[in-house]
């Protein structure tokens, strides 16, 4: 019995753990793509570009399950709303709806024997879905003056080099970790 409440307690503190960093990635990798942003002429178009605090996300939800990925997924925005004001409070809901949606969806797919890229486009693909319904919701059940369809389209397109930046980088991060953590066992 002690034994396995020391698994757990391990388990449970080693999940802690990447949602502590995946948090503070979330929160942090979007601000040097703003400062480089800046720096360029560019804005805050590169941070919207590149998607970059998907990357996190995905990750923690692929290495420590559905709840780490969907508390990972729904803290990240929300911080980085009270440190830094973005993404900005319009925005704010869909951005937690499809982060929490991306680590929810990729934590489901954790123990899968599935590829890591199908995991990976799987959980894009829900993330995806759970933000144009909340951007449907917003528009027609409560009144926003936005245009849901060219909305919705927009993200897509305008974050298609992050996406294409996730397909490189999250299988290659998770082969790292597979094998390091095969080396450590």
């Amino acid at each position: 019995m002690t034994n396995y409440l020391t698994i757990n307690r391990k388990i449970i503190t080693t999940k802690a753990l990447y949602i502590a960093i995946s948090v503070i990635a979330a929160v942090s990798l979007p601000q040097i793509f703003h400062l480089v942003g800046a720096a360029s002429g560019m804005g805050t178009e590169l941070g919207a570009a590149f998607l970059p605090m998907h990357l996190p996300v995905f990750l923690v939800g692929l290495m420590a399950g559905p709840v780490a990925g969907l508390i990972a997924g729904m803290l990240s925005p929300l911080l980085s709303f009270a440190l830094s004001g973005m993404p900005s409070a319009v925005m704010l809901p869909n951005m937690i709806a499809e982060l929490a949606g991306y680590g929810l969806f990729a934590g489901l797919l954790y123990n899968s024997k599935m590829p890591v890229f199908g995991k990976l486009l799987l959980a894009q693909i829900a993330g995806r879905i759970l933000k144009a319904v909340v951007i449907l919701l917003s528009v027609y059940a409560f009144g926003s003056k936005a245009n849901a369809v060219p909305m919705i389209w927009n993200s897509i397109v305008t974050g298609l080099p992050g996406i294409l930046l996730q397909w490189s980088l999250i299988p290659l991060f998770m082969f790292w970790f597979y094998n390091r953590k095969k080396k450590h066992e």
